[in-house]
């Protein structure tokens, strides 16, 4: 029986000419790069409120940094069951489902808001989770079809997306509050109606747009006697290779997040004001996810490792940066954009290696290890970050993260050997 998302057979597969496969593959990434807004502005309105709730929630302060903990091991372990998923069913199906659970996470949150139990609403954050693991697969997604001219590019461009969204996400908290108070809802709760709204055209999005499926698409194309460039969606599997780009995301998302989570926490100290501190972070976002396509084109043209290899040397003047000039808010604002520009480059060169350097019937399920080992690696590098801090201060902090830079480059020989 036909399938409604694409074709059903190695000759069907084998009939997307070069000129269809180009225009599949655009159309997909553009409804991707839609979802990343979308699914930003849901996922930025609910950190944003996320450690204020915990913390009134629980009537403790100490408990604020568990809404963002819970919402981390929640995209960590939706992380593989969605990468299994979208194998057995397509990317359609996965992405939407992530968000149908994060949408149900929303829910539970706003419940545990009104009855105030606090163990109810940690259990909707770490539901929420889904959402962001949803997002994490879609940069995957946009190179399902992609070739080697432009996996680069394509996967930028969906990460380049989620700045939208990560802008707009935080900034519709006071509007959210007021339309919150206007409907009745439990305080602190109002901005979840623009992140239910989000997700609702995120689910209908993917449900409608994302046809014919890509990843059901690639899989049928590998499976043939594909020419052109359908013949350079399947790759022959490099695992050495493909570790090595694991460590490097992991790795590179580890200390992003251990340096930019202690990082307001040192300003304030310092005699920073909430606006300087907001300003700082709000750059670093920017330096995230700005400049994303133009390492995009970097990792296309100069390679993947050398451009992995371009993020470390950003992390490394970053901690540098940090650890000299750490009595200057100028100088830790420097270093908080050279942090994102690292952890951009490390991220997208890494996931484009990570794709390419798999076999079709293992690339997803290195995929949602990878993102496994990333939620993980950052969970644990926001808490330690922590303990180094109390003991060493943020300069310390920055030295020891450079141990993590340091083992990547040196592993970098390893990565190539795999050609």
């Amino acid at each position: 029986m036909a399938d409604a998302t694409g074709p059903t057979s190695a000759t069907d597969a084998a009939a997307y000419d070069d000129d269809a496969l180009a225009r599949l593959r655009r159309r997909t990434v553009g409804v991707l790069a839609s979802g990343q807004i979308l699914g930003g502005i849901a996922f930025g309105a609910t950190i944003s409120l996320g450690a204020v709730l915990a913390a009134d929630i629980s009537g403790d302060e100490a408990f604020s940094g568990l809404a963002t903990a819970l919402v981390t091991l929640g995209t960590a372990a939706l992380a593989v069951p969605l990468a299994a998923l979208a194998r057995r069913r397509g990317r359609r199906i996965a992405l939407a489902g992530g968000m149908l659970i994060a949408l149900v996470g929303v829910a539970v949150v706003i419940l545990a808001a009104g009855v105030r139990v606090f163990p109810l609403l940690l259990a909707g954050f770490a539901l929420i989770g889904a959402g962001q693991a949803a997002n994490l697969q879609s940069r995957f997604a946009a190179v399902d079809l992609a070739t080697a001219a432009s996996r680069g590019r394509d996967l930028s461009l969906v990460v380049w997306a989620t700045t939208i969204g990560a802008v707009l996400g935080p900034n519709l908290v006071g509007p959210g509050e007021a339309l919150g108070d206007a409907l009745g809802m439990p305080p602190l709760t109002g901005p979840y109606v623009f992140t239910v709204v989000a997700q609702i055209l995120a689910v209908a999005l993917y449900l409608a747009a994302l046809r014919p499926d890509p990843l059901l698409v690639a899989t049928r194309i590998a499976g043939s006697a594909a020419t052109g460039a359908a013949a350079g969606i399947a790759r022959a599997d490099r695992p050495r290779a493909a570790a090595y780009a694991i460590v490097a995301i992991a790795g590179a998302h580890g200390v992003m997040v251990a340096v930019m989570a202690m990082t307001p926490v040192h300003l304030l100290h310092h005699g920073a004001d909430l606006e300087i501190i907001g300003l700082t972070i709000s750059l670093h976002i920017a330096g995230m996810y700005a400049l994303a396509p133009v390492f995009g084109v970097l990792a296309d043209r100069l390679g993947r490792i050398p451009t992995i290899l371009l993020g470390q040397a950003l992390l490394t003047a970053a901690l540098l940066t940090a650890a000299v000039g750490q009595e200057s808010g100028a100088a830790v604002t420097v270093a908080l954009v050279l942090l994102g520009l690292g952890w951009s480059a490390s991220t997208v060169a890494g996931s484009t290696l990570l794709t390419e350097s798999s076999a079709e019937s293992l690339r997803t399920r290195r995929q949602g290890r990878s993102d496994l080992a990333m939620s993980l690696v950052g969970g644990l590098g926001a808490i330690g970050a922590g303990f180094v801090l109390g003991a060493i201060g943020y300069g310390g902090l920055a030295l020891v993260a450079l141990i993590v830079v340091a083992a990547v480059t040196v592993l970098a020989p390893y990565a190539r050997a795999a050609r």
